[in-house]
């Protein structure tokens, strides 16, 4: 059904008059003749007669009413449901509570009424590149593992966030006591890392941090979460694990798990929001103007990156 055609007969019966409803519309009362004509055709019934009043409806046009104004109404829906600005930014993390996911709740807190989804059901880089690429999501925090000038046609990506790893210690830890370590001095000590999806951009981090310092990065084992992780640290003199620096992590009292900072450098993981260059949606664009103003937090020459990641352009902690 034309829904200019519709959008028309209900102005004619808005207004009472061809000409008003002409006025409106803004085309000649002609081309509103023709367009009730043409709707009535194709319904097989009279929807208006002329009088020396106006125009006004049949006990067909009356039936019709309510139903073309319903016919509007979703047009409109529909519209406004892909309009940018009216759904949700869809943004995709790795978790809900990695650093990524916290600079999200940062953005929202300072644009309340941008309406974000946030997904993180995509397995690594690739995937995520490819939904940002179809327009499933409108961008994605992920650590991009190839140079940007080969991303594909249309997708950008810039470095916004390095993420700080700590290591993470049972009581009985050889490092145990230590307020800090060295990448060196974790050489010869087993980091139990399960869960590393293999070809993912974070077995590409983990790979070159091992081969540079020499490191036993193991991903052996099956994944059964964090708080089975947790567990199995506590009560282990051999094992340690990295994690987040701004992760938020709790566990039982008696587990007296120990953060220690890695310095010297300190390995950081390189966060890159990717988008579509043609997406239009306002709140991705006041997203990225966020992140680009945010100060630095890590110097160059004091913490590391792999060879692959891009040039950092601005990193921050996100506030609590």
């Amino acid at each position: 059904m034309d829904l200019d055609a519709v959008r028309t007969f209900v102005a004619v019966t808005d207004a009472g008059r061809f000409q008003p409803a002409a006025d409106e519309l803004a085309i000649t009362q002609q081309a509103v003749s023709k367009r009730i004509a043409t709707l009535e055709k194709n319904l097989g019934v009279r929807l208006l007669r002329r009088t020396a009043r106006g125009a006004r409806l049949t006990a067909d046009g009356e039936a019709f009413l309510p139903h073309a104004r319903d016919l509007l109404h979703a047009a409109e829906r529909a519209a406004a449901s892909v309009r940018p600005g009216g759904r949700a930014l869809r943004v995709d993390v790795i978790t809900t509570r990695s650093a990524p996911a916290r600079l999200l709740r940062e953005f929202h807190r300072s644009h309340p009424r941008a309406e974000l989804d946030v997904v993180t059901h995509l397995r690594d880089a690739d995937a995520a590149i490819a939904a940002v690429r179809s327009g499933t999501i409108d961008a994605s925090f992920r650590a991009v593992t190839v140079p940007t000038r080969k991303l594909p046609a249309g997708i950008e990506a810039v470095r916004v966030f390095d993420e700080p790893l700590q290591l993470l210690t049972g009581p009985a830890h050889e490092l145990a006591a230590a307020r800090a370590v060295t990448p060196a001095q974790l050489a010869g000590h087993r980091i139990w890392m399960p869960g590393i999806l293999t070809g993912s951009e974070w077995a590409a981090y983990y790979d070159e941090l091992a081969a540079e310092f020499g490191l036993t990065i193991d991903p052996v084992g099956p994944n059964f979460g964090t708080d089975a992780l947790l567990e199995a640290i506590a009560g282990s003199p051999a094992l340690a694990t990295f994690v987040s620096e701004e992760i938020r992590l709790v566990w039982p009292a008696d587990y007296d798990l120990r953060r220690i900072a890695v310095h010297d450098p300190a390995p950081v993981y390189p966060h890159s929001l990717i988008w579509r260059s043609d997406n239009p949606h306002p709140a991705l664009a006041a997203l990225r103007t966020q992140l680009g103003s945010v100060r630095p937090c890590h110097s160059q020459a004091g913490s590391w990156t792999p060879t692959w990641a891009p040039r950092s352009t601005s990193r921050r902690r996100p506030s609590p």
